[in-house]
């Protein structure tokens, strides 16, 4: 056995031990997980934004946007998915059901919600349409969810009117979007929909083109791109547009760049703003959708950094959040908690960071778990995942979804011991050694008590002297 076969195995051995940990847990780290084994890797997962509550029935069903990579071994979709979640109330006592806990599917919460009788998936694929190789990433458009943009390997963004297409794709596997829109020719994982003003569209590969679906001419399938944006000296990671000011987006680039562009401005050459974000290339990016000039990046440096756009200077970074043991692949701004977001990384951790706590004190025993402001760590994978959403409906403002490499999709909610504070409480020792350094962990939320020892250990104030505030 060479040494590399060798590592491979005992990488392979670790990680199984992980989940391992990570599956015994479970029970008492979340108020819901579902696990459910795709038949083909996704790379992409968005949350729609409507719910279907279901009368008196005992769950809420949701929708999730998917696709399939399937590395040409079949056919590629966008998919559709249902997820069926339970309605749960705060617990007085704060207590979990663990009996309802399935620790060989790794799943809690709602059992028998499919059908009643307890053998309907929770998941449950409802459309499928053609597409062009594999799916990159899919968005919907924000002012209407039926509009769903894809990135394709060969740099052409397809457009579908999911209205458009059966429940079942035709049967000939041929891809017929409503549009395709064109001006890049390279593999690429940017895409985003503006916010604020209907039909923008940005993508990037080796650019950044922005296309305005509304001058689309029927009867055209092609719709070329209103501008291309060309600052970057290498390969464009990712684009995102400012949430709150509908001119104006942001990029990144391997070149270790963060870019502001104003699509107001002529020169498409020069951004408006640029500073060298990290050490190593950035591959993410997010504006806050509670303050305008809030933006976070992540990078193969391991780090991720919070901006304020009006003080666009290395040294002017706000914060430095590092606790990611490998390359950040994707962060997200919670939709409902102005200093909530969470990140993915390739060493396949989803975490869940609060500002709010930043700079808070802690103890000896918390700090080896990490910073105050690591709030949870999400350890369900067994290889990277690939993208995370937020849930954007009221009800599920702790609720994500996920999907890695190993053709897993992960529905979860951090347990309430994480975000229902002082109302309830849990033992450490009741926890499998190593759940928060292995997997894992229950963080303190802003007001909630771990109990150790009988005795409790309340969360400070943030010191008057630290730096100002970036939510003001």
């Amino acid at each position: 056995m060479d040494d590399e076969q060798q590592q491979a195995e005992e990488t392979n051995k670790i990680i199984n031990e992980e989940y391992k940990i990570w599956k015994k847990n479970a029970p008492f780290l979340y108020d819901v997980v579902v696990t459910h084994a795709l038949d083909w890797p996704s790379l992409t997962v968005q949350w729609f934004p409507d719910v279907d509550t279901n009368g008196d029935k005992p769950f809420t069903t949701h929708r999730l946007l998917m696709g399939t990579h399937t590395s040409g071994q079949a056919n590629d979709y966008v998919t559709i998915a249902n997820v069926q979640l339970p309605k749960r109330e705060l617990p007085d006592n704060g207590g979990l059901d663990r009996e309802a806990y399935d620790e060989e599917r790794a799943e809690l919460g709602g059992y028998g919600a499919g059908g009643g009788d307890g053998k309907t998936s929770r998941v449950q694929v409802v459309q499928k349409i053609n597409h062009e190789g594999e799916v990159n990433r899919a968005r919907y458009m924000p002012q209407n969810p039926d509009l769903i943009a894809t990135k394709t390997t060969n740099g052409t963004v397809l457009l579908f009117d999911r209205t458009e297409h059966p429940s079942e794709p035709d049967a000939d596997g041929t891809c017929r979007p409503q549009m395709r829109l064109v001006g890049q020719t390279q593999d690429g994982w940017g895409v985003s929909w503006n916010p604020t003003r209907s039909g923008h569209i940005l993508s990037c590969s080796d650019t950044v083109c922005h296309w305005d679906i509304n001058g689309y001419t029927k009867g055209k399938t092609e719709l070329e791109a209103l501008s291309t944006y060309k600052g970057h000296t290498s390969v464009v990671t990712d684009v995102a547009w400012n949430q709150l000011q509908e001119n104006i987006f942001g990029s990144v680039g391997d070149d270790k760049q963060l870019m502001i562009w104003d699509t107001r401005e002529a020169d498409r050459s020069k951004p408006s703003q640029a500073v060298e974000a990290h050490e190593q290339g950035v591959l993410c990016i997010a504006f806050s959708p509670a303050k305008e000039h809030l933006i976070l990046t992540g990078s193969h440096d391991r780090t991720i950094a919070l901006w304020d756009s009006r003080y666009l200077q290395p040294s002017r970074r706000l914060h430095s959040f590092e606790q990611h043991a490998d390359d950040v692949l994707t962060v997200q701004w919670s939709p409902h908690h102005p200093t909530l977001f969470a990140s993915a990384s390739e060493d396949r951790r989803v975490h869940v960071w609060d500002l709010a706590r930043i700079g808070m004190e802690q103890t000896p025993e918390d700090a080896e778990d990490g910073p105050p402001e690591l709030v949870f760590v999400h350890g369900g994978h067994t290889t990277a995942p690939s993208d995370f959403c937020w849930a954007p409906v009221d009800g599920a403002e702790w609720t994500l979804a996920s999907v890695a490499n190993d053709n897993v999709l992960q529905v979860w909610a951090p347990s309430v011991y994480v975000w229902a504070g002082e109302e309830v409480r849990v033992h450490e020792g009741e926890l499998e050694d190593g759940a928060g350094s292995r997997g894992a962990g229950i963080r303190r939320g802003k007001k909630s008590v771990v109990e150790s020892s009988g005795e409790e250990d309340e969360d400070e104030e943030m010191d008057e002297d630290e730096e100002e505030d970036p939510m003001e």
